[in-house]
């Protein structure tokens, strides 16, 4: 019996549906990172934010107890953590960071193994007690959240989420676009764009960290520390990094001796006179 074969489906159409589907993906995740642009008072730019200030409140108070219990908890040392709080108090209100709206709390953490510092989104800040007990002076302890204060006055943990949005809609309609079932190799160009856009994600958080470097030494300087002190504490830093095994510090931190130079500038451009005498080290 003669039966007639079925047609097949054009591999052409499809191909063209997924090219139309991809630019659309595409287009709408430029249009809205380009959508978001927003002015920063703080460092004078514009910048691109995925989420609302309100947003970035409530992320960083609902993901600060599970950042705590990462950690050990909180340090027990009531003592110590009214230091740290003190340092920051001063940081907040005789610096540029009192004229915003950020609910500033800096945490102790009683990790003793993990030797880093850093700031969730709104203003939710943490010091580990590993790196607390290398650093040698208030000015030190100063530096270290000068930096992270830094990270919420620009506000990087908005422009980090809108950075993803983008690289992930862009990556998606490139793997739209590119994968074909029938080929197995096209897959490989799928994951050579996700790792571009993480290439590219990771640069930007390089330059986060150099410009709350930046931050770090104007806010110091108008709170009455000697931002020279952040230079120490990318020395003790430098020092640890001699063990066997780095600090975690340096998987999301570039590293010191890069950085040390970017101070620098930064202390001569805000003290062009040299710094003067009298300011807490």
């Amino acid at each position: 019996m003669y039966r007639r074969a079925m047609p097949r489906s054009s591999g052409r159409g499809l191909s063209k549906g997924r090219i139309v589907i991809a630019l659309v993906m595409a287009a709408l995740a430029l249009i809205s990172y380009f959508g978001s642009k927003e002015y920063n008072p703080i460092t004078e730019q514009d910048q691109y934010v995925g989420i609302s200030q309100e947003q970035e409140i409530a992320l960083g108070l609902q993901a600060a107890p599970e950042m705590a219990q990462q950690h050990g908890g909180l340090d027990p040392s009531d003592e110590a953590q009214a230091f740290l709080d003190d340092i920051c108090a001063r940081l907040i209100e005789n610096s540029v960071a009192r004229q915003t709206e950020w609910p500033f709390e800096c945490h102790l953490l009683a990790d003793e193994q993990t030797i880093n510092a850093f700031a969730l989104p709104g203003g939710q800040m943490f010091l580990t007690a590993a790196l607390y007990d290398r650093l040698e002076t208030e000015g030190q302890v100063a530096g270290v959240m000068a930096h992270e204060i830094g990270h919420v006055l620009a506000r990087h943990s908005a422009q980090r989420i809108a950075q993803m949005q983008l690289t992930q809609g862009l990556t998606g309609a490139a793997v739209i676009a590119t994968y074909d079932p029938d080929d197995p190799r096209s897959q490989q160009t799928a994951q050579v764009a996700a790792v571009i856009g993480q290439l590219v994600n990771m640069r930007f958080g390089r330059e986060d960290e150099l410009e709350s470097d930046r931050l770090g030494v104007r806010l110091m300087a108008e709170s009455g520390y000697d931002p020279r002190s952040l230079i120490d504490v990318m020395r003790v830093l430098d020092e640890a990094s001699q063990g066997a095994r780095p600090p975690e510090f340096f998987s999301t931190h570039p590293n010191p001796e890069n950085r040390i130079r970017e101070i620098e500038e930064a202390i001569a451009a805000e003290f062009p006179d040299g710094v003067p005498e009298g300011l807490i080290r």
